[in-house]
């Protein structure tokens, strides 16, 4: 018989528990709402809320409305964001992570302190990021991957923090070759801003890989935290596949497995993993 196990550590990390729940709650009061971007990147979440009447929209839609709710999801905004909703009168719910929002203060307290280079080490892009970036007016230097280190200037003090969401293993790579790099002449000092919930799950998520002969990663393909997590279980076990959804399975999958594990990243539903396991059982 097929054993499934679904892994207890995947699932929403805290700061997306959150903004789902205020978005459902500002719903269930019969609000319109609308959320400046996708409130996690997983469609078939976004569609759920969609259907309880969540409206999402980006920055340039914002911009013509007014007098209504606007929620800002986890990976938080730029100041101007703020400002503009002062502006059009939209009242902000603002569901940023407490992890990002103190990276955010941070990172404009360096800034206008006025030295050296900010460095983020994030993706390019990123919800996030930019706004990480926003703190500086744009001056941040953005390094996606540890071979975009060599494109500082060693000779300026360098400042380098990261995003919440990224390898530790590679931000210590980073922190390495700075450390070799810098000028004796030039201060340089890392902050390590890396949420250790998402941290902690990669040694786990690695361990539940082991333990089964399949493993069916669910995800949204956008998610950059999924792209991470993803590629850990791939690492472990060759057998691992990338799902959005129970539709995904490929019953040839299945040809002489004994176990499967169902795991997901940090914006995968609970219920999206359920689902899977159900669809399992049917097959």
């Amino acid at each position: 018989m097929l054993q499934i196990e679904i892994d207890n550590g995947s699932g929403f990390c805290f700061g997306v528990t959150t903004a789902i729940q205020k978005a459902e709650e500002e719903l269930a009061k019969g609000n319109k709402l609308y959320c400046l971007g996708d409130i996690v990147h997983n469609g078939m979440e976004c569609e759920r809320l969609r259907n309880m009447g969540l409206i999402t929209i980006n920055h340039d839609e914002m911009r013509e409305l007014h007098n209504v709710k606007v929620l800002l999801r986890a990976h938080g905004e730029p100041p101007e964001t703020y400002e503009l909703a002062r502006q059009n009168n939209i009242e902000i719910i603002d569901a940023t992570c407490p992890v990002v929002l103190q990276l955010q203060k941070r990172i404009k307290k360096q800034y206008e302190a006025g030295a050296g280079q900010i460095v983020i080490f994030g993706k390019q892009g990123h919800a996030e990021v930019l706004g990480l970036v926003g703190q500086t007016a744009g001056n941040a230097i953005v390094i996606e991957h540890f071979d975009d280190v060599t494109q500082l200037d060693f000779t300026r003090d360098i400042y380098l923090y990261s995003q919440t969401t990224k390898s530790l293993d590679e931000f210590h790579r980073i922190i390495e070759y700075i450390q070799q790099h810098i000028s004796s002449e030039a201060t340089f000092r890392s902050f390590d801003t890396i949420c250790r919930s998402v941290a902690n799950r990669m040694p786990n998520i690695s361990q539940f890989s082991t333990r089964h002969d399949l493993i069916l990663f669910v995800c949204g393909r956008k998610s950059s935290n999924g792209k991470v997590l993803f590629n850990e279980c791939l690492r472990v076990n060759p057998n691992t596949h990338l799902i959005e959804g129970p539709e995904e399975i490929d019953p040839s999958w299945l040809s002489g497995i004994q176990s499967v594990g169902i795991c997901g990243a940090t914006s995968t539903p609970k219920w999206l993993m359920e689902q899977c396991r159900d669809a399992l059982l049917k097959m």
